[in-house]
């Protein structure tokens, strides 16, 4: 196993073990809204990582490619642990109130964001960068079709 992925694997882990000790105990809101906010900043970094090799401005790097594709799939099953239903107040946060009344229609588009993330993995262990950049609108589209209708400008 690549000796970069263990220890970051370990990380990911932890933090999951902490966020269900913290989801155990009654959580705050403004709590919940910086755990899921922290998320989205990794995997914003990430993504940013592999959207620049697939724009060229970043030198493509499978291993690294791989590395950040396999963290924004795990990633994403993370930050819907935090929008809890007194979180919409408590800290500064772009999350719109529609994610409480239409909770349905909010968990569906995280689901369909999470069936995206997988292909990411594939096209970054394929070794082509061309399979990357085919992938990523698609990921990319799912992530908006939630900030469309649940994330304020």
């Amino acid at each position: 196993m690549n000796k970069n992925i263990v220890p970051a694997l370990s990380a990911l882990a932890v933090i999951g073990a902490f966020s269900a000790v913290v989801v155990a105990q009654e959580m705050k809101p403004d709590r919940a809204i910086k755990y899921r906010q922290g998320v989205m900043q990794a995997v914003g970094w990430h993504f940013g990582i592999l959207g620049g090799m697939a724009k060229g401005e970043i030198p493509y790097n499978k291993d690294q490619a791989v590395r950040s594709a396999t963290f924004v799939n795990e990633l994403m099953k993370m930050p819907f642990d935090g929008f809890i239903p007194v979180s919409d107040t408590g800290a500064p946060t772009k999350a719109r109130a529609e994610i409480w009344k239409e909770k349905a229609k909010f968990d569906k588009l995280a689901q369909d964001m999470q069936a995206e993330t997988p292909k990411l993995i594939t096209a970054a262990d394929a070794g082509d960068v061309a399979a990357l950049r085919a992938t990523l609108p698609g990921v990319g589209k799912a992530c908006s079709n939630c900030h469309d209708d649940f994330r304020s400008k």
